[in-house]
């Protein structure tokens, strides 16, 4: 399985639309303009289509832990 195909199954899954997902993209500093998203949910035989690196979908993965959970708690070094 693919990065795109892991991406689509959870924009799908999440019925997340290309204005949400450029929000959790920014969440984690990473920008993306939707034509370069729309490019990764193209069929691999069309010939705008581009296939999902690694780094795009783990900031995904990172701003949707984000997106649904807020963000990390700061550590308190006075606990161990």
């Amino acid at each position: 399985m693919s990065n795109n195909d892991i991406f689509k199954k959870l924009r799908v899954a999440l019925e997340l639309n290309n204005d949400e997902i450029i929000k959790i993209m920014e969440l984690v500093n990473f920008k993306i303009t939707k034509s370069e998203l729309g490019s990764f949910f193209r069929s691999t035989d069309h010939p705008n289509f581009k296939p999902c690196g690694d780094q795009i979908l783990r900031n995904f993965l990172n701003g949707l832990i984000i997106y649904k959970r807020g963000p990390r708690a700061p550590k308190n070094e006075d606990q161990a």
